[in-house]
C-alpha cells in the first residue's frame, strides 16, 4: 500500500512517551556505565557478560527505530535535522575537550540529525516507495550491512564478503561506516548501516498507521514520560552532566 504523507500529522503521545521511556532506560544505562568505566566501580553482571550490549542495542534501536517512525509527525525537517546533527558536533566538542578517552565522534544524535537530512532530501524518493516492500528491504539492508565498520559483509558472524581495505584507510569516512586507522568513538553509529533501520521505521509506521493509528492514538499514555519525551534532545544533552556530577557527590558523601 502506497501512501503519501501529504501534510504533518498530529503528535501521538504514545510515541513520545515511549521515547521518554527510551530516555529513563538510557540514563540508567548510562549511570551505570559512569559508575563502572569512569569512577571505576566493580559490577561483575554488567562488564562480563553479553548484558551490557544487549542493554544498550535495545535503548539505541528503539530511538532510531521511533525516529524514522515519527519524521512525518512535525514541519520543517531539515531544520530539526539540522539541529539534531548540530548538538552532535557540539556533544564531540564536549567530549573530546573534557572526556577525551569516551570521546563521541558520530554518535546516535550525528545518525538522527544525518538520517533527517538525507529523509528530506530524498522524500519524493521515499514518499513513492511502497511501504511493507520498503520496510522489508531496509531491515534487511540493516542486518547485511551491520559488519560494514567491520570490514566485511554478512549477518552476525557470518562473513560472506570482505571489503577492500583500502575503504578504510581515508581518516575521515567513518560517518558512513569506513573508520579509518586509530578511530575510536565512544558512541558509534555511522550512516551504514543505521540509515536502514531508521527507514525501517518510518516505512513500518507508514505501512501499519492506517490500521493502527487510532488505536495507539487511544493508548494511555504516562505525562511525565510524554513530556520528557517531546524535551528529548534537551534531555539527552544535559543528563551525562547530571549523573557525572550525581555520581560524583555520591562517592564522597560515601567516602568510597
Amino acid at each position: 500500500m502506497r501512501e503519501k504523507w501529504s501534510a504533518a500529522p498530529r503528535r501521538i503521545a504514545a510515541f513520545d512517551a515511549l521515547r521518554g521511556f527510551a530516555l529513563v532506560n538510557m540514563a540508567v544505562y548510562h549511570g551505570v556505565y559512569d559508575w563502572v568505566y569512569v569512577f571505576g566501580r566493580p559490577a561483575a553482571w554488567f562488564t562480563q557478560t553479553g548484558n551490557a550490549h544487549i542493554w544498550q542495542q535495545f535503548i539505541c534501536w528503539t530511538f532510531i527505530l521511533l525516529a524514522g517512525a515519527v519524521f512525518p509527525y512535525g514541519k520543517h525537517a531539515v531544520r530539526r535535522g539540522a539541529v539534531t546533527f548540530g548538538c552532535g558536533f557540539l556533544l564531540t566538542a564536549v567530549t573530546m575537550l573534557v572526556m577525551p578517552s569516551e570521546q563521541i565522534l558520530f554518535g546516535v544524535l550525528h545518525l538522527i540529525g544525518a538520517a533527517v537530512l538525507l529523509s528530506a532530501l530524498l522524500r519524493r524518493f521515499l514518499d513513492r516507495a511502497p511501504a511493507l516492500p520498503g520496510a522489508i528491504a531496509s531491515f534487511v539492508l540493516f542486518l547485511f550491512l551491520r559488519s560494514v565498520p567491520m570490514g566485511y559483509l554478512g549477518i552476525g558472524e557470518l562473513q560472506l564478503f570482505e571489503l577492500p581495505r583500502q575503504l578504510y584507510s581515508v581518516p575521515f569516512l567513518f560517518p558512513l561506516g569506513l573508520p579509518g586507522p586509530g578511530f575510536y568513538s565512544a558512541d558509534y553509529f555511522p550512516l551504514i548501516p543505521w540509515i536502514f533501520l531508521f527507514w525501517a521505521g518510518l516505512f513500518l509506521w507508514r505501512f501499519l498507521r492506517p490500521y493502527a493509528e487510532e488505536t495507539v492514538r487511544g493508548w494511555p499514555a504516562c505525562r511525565p514520560l510524554v513530556w520528557l519525551g517531546r524535551h528529548s534532545l534537551w534531555a539527552y544533552l544535559l543528563h551525562q552532566p547530571v549523573l557525572l556530577g550525581f555520581i560524583f557527590l555520591l562517592s564522597i558523601l560515601t567516602g568510597s
